[in-house]
């Protein structure tokens, strides 16, 4: 069974482990990228939407692999990460990404970043259901 989720992949300001620091703006202008698991592999299931908003790199997608589906529906499975190429940086005391080259989103055991997460999920009836 598929399951549909929302969440952040990446938030603003909020330095990751290891020291990198996306800004707003970094993800501008990202188009639909594949959605795998742990960084690896071929995809597991689609985004529908992937966009930055005031606090982070939002994303939307379904969950096609069920096994997958169901370690996300039931809690054990809630991190997101995104895989990139910096295209402009700072360096200083953090490497500050102020323009990156989105690749891919990985649903992920354990985050780069510590708020990047999947927020809500539900199946596509359910989903359809508290849209409406």
């Amino acid at each position: 069974m598929t399951l549909r989720f929302a969440g952040y992949a990446a938030v603003f300001d909020v330095v990751d482990r290891a020291g990198d620091v996306a800004r707003p703006g970094a993800f501008a202008g990202a188009g639909l990228v594949p959605l795998l698991w742990q960084h690896r592999g071929g995809a597991v299931g689609v985004l529908s939407a992937v966009a930055e908003d005031a606090r982070g790199l939002r994303v939307e997608g379904v969950i096609e692999d069920p096994a997958l589906a169901d370690a996300v529906r039931c809690g054990a499975v809630a991190g997101l990460s995104v895989g990139y190429r910096p295209v402009t940086v700072r360096r200083g005391a953090r490497r500050e990404l102020l323009r990156v080259m989105l690749v891919e989103v990985s649903l992920v055991a354990v985050p780069m970043q510590r708020l990047a997460r999947v927020e809500t999920c539900g199946s596509p009836a359910e989903a359809g259901a508290q849209a409406g």
